[in-house]
């Protein structure tokens, strides 16, 4: 057993720094890279492109990231684990082949491949079974929206990873495979640790939660003192150094930027937090109200004291189903009045639509420079009604600013409806408001809003006995 283990976080999402998975593993020792490509979003995504190509739905970005550091990876022993393969394991995993086969490494790099997680042609066997799959949003039932269901994929844990890494696996590809286990796994496996070890197998998840979102616990959208945070551009990704009992050390590498403290990993815990003491995963329910944090070092803090309990009897599943279609157009109104102005622009638009007969589920308008991010916090109730509070850095709220006085205010109007040719045809009634609307309109370009194809989320639950997971090895 090694005394110690370090695992790299070098994805946070599909789209994240190009740069830091090449410096996770350049840059200094790690043993292991986890790369978390998928989200609730992403995986909407996907969806849409395997509609549209049967060879797509998976992180393409995965693939040329192989070409570059497989050879890095051979020569160092590091093995990489990821979710890139979306909704399309296969297609994934026989590309990572032939990026290997190219590369001269044939003989060198077996490919843990994990599939089961896809269960929509299991649906409909499910249903006549009476198994309930029901929206955990709002308790609709799956039947309500069946015939309009894309993809159904359910979030696997550690154990199919377990597996592939024990069968000798130095690159594995997963479907929706939680970000977590991306991290427990190895520690499960290096250090033999039981699945019914809840403290440390819980330990393992708090790991893999603090270094899935990639930079965010080392620096990156920390709001603790981020103006000081040193060399942001040349930001490093965090590392846990985790030992057989559990403990483990955040940090990064030597060289890089950013910052790894306690505040920064405080505030990575927090995120998407709901009850700290029960926090849901498929291999354990998490603690975090038992986690110790302490400085260890500069860029170092000790995690330890993390208690955990049984796992759930249940998977959580994300379904994708069309949910209509989108648009969303903007203008910008400049000073003077310029939030004037595009109040008055919204309600002739909105007259306008009216006026046509279209129909749309929500129209949805935010003025950018006003109230876009805050939403109704940002405007002032009395006594400071038309106006917005203005609040000091130590939170003490200051006399209103006088709206007339914003320089630009950007009018941006979305809607959603059923009807295709209801959405594009609010797409042609943006551009006429500069001429036929309230005066001194600019930051209009690149011609009408695209119309959309919106794939919407229902996560449900389903019962963990109903899931067969593969696990398979091919050797490149």
């Amino acid at each position: 057993m090694k005394s110690s283990v370090r695992v790299a976080g070098g994805q946070g999402f599909w789209g994240d720094l190009l740069t830091a998975p090449v410096d996770q593993v350049r840059k200094g020792p790690i043993d292991y890279l986890m790369l978390d490509y998928l989200a609730e979003v992403t995986m909407s995504i996907v969806q849409k492109q395997k509609l549209r190509d049967p060879n797509a739905g998976y992180a393409r970005d995965f693939v040329s990231l192989m070409r570059e550091i497989l050879p890095d990876c051979v020569e160092k022993d590091i093995k990489v684990l990821s979710n890139a393969g979306g909704v399309n394991v296969p297609g994934c995993a026989a590309a990572i082949k032939e990026v290997a086969a190219e590369l001269g490494f044939s003989g060198k790099v077996k490919i843990g491949v994990i599939t089961g997680d896809d269960i929509l042609d299991r649906l409909d066997t499910f249903l006549a079974q009476g198994v309930e799959i029901n929206s955990m949003d709002d308790g609709t039932p799956l039947s309500a929206i069946r015939d309009k269901v894309q993809s159904a994929n359910v979030y696997l844990g550690a154990e199919a990873l377990v597996e592939a890494l024990g069968k000798g696996a130095n690159v594995i590809v997963g479907g929706r495979l939680t970000d977590t286990g991306l991290t427990l796994a190895p520690l499960m496996h290096e250090f033999g640790w039981s699945f019914d070890d809840w403290d440390k197998v819980s330990a393992g998840t708090i790991a893999g939660h603090i270094i899935e979102c990639g930079a965010q616990s080392s620096g990156g959208n920390c709001q603790y003192d981020w103006q000081n945070i040193p060399d942001m551009a040349n930001i490093g990704f965090p590392i846990v150094e985790a030992s057989p009992d559990g403990t483990f050390i955040v940090t990064k590498h030597d060289g890089t930027g950013g910052r790894v403290n306690v505040q920064s990993v405080t505030e990575q815990l927090l995120y998407e937090m709901g009850d700290p003491k029960v926090y849901i995963t498929p291999d354990v329910v998490a603690d975090f109200s038992s986690i110790n944090l302490e400085p260890a070092g500069e860029n170092k803090v000790r995690v330890f004291g993390i208690k955990g309990n049984p796992k759930t009897d249940f998977y959580k599943v994300s379904i994708a189903y069309t949910g209509g279609y989108k648009a969303v157009g903007t203008l910008v109104y400049s000073w003077p009045d310029a939030y004037e102005k595009a109040q008055a622009a919204d309600r002739i638009l909105r007259e306008r639509l009216d006026r046509l007969g279209l129909k749309f589920d929500t129209i949805l308008t935010e003025f950018v420079g006003v109230n876009a991010t805050h939403g109704h916090l940002a405007l002032s109730s009395p006594p400071f009604e038309g106006g917005v509070a203005a609040a000091s850095a130590d939170g003490v709220v200051g006399p209103a600013r006088d709206l007339s006085d914003i320089p630009e205010v950007q009018f941006r109007i979305g809607v959603h409806g059923q009807s295709k040719a209801d959405v594009e045809r609010f797409t042609k009634e943006i551009a006429p408001l500069i001429l036929t609307g309230p005066p001194a309109v600019t930051g209009f370009a690149g011609g009408r809003p695209k119309v959309e194809e919106i794939m919407a989320y229902f996560p449900a639950l389903i019962p963990k006995s109903l899931i067969e997971t593969q696990v398979a090895i091919i050797e490149a």
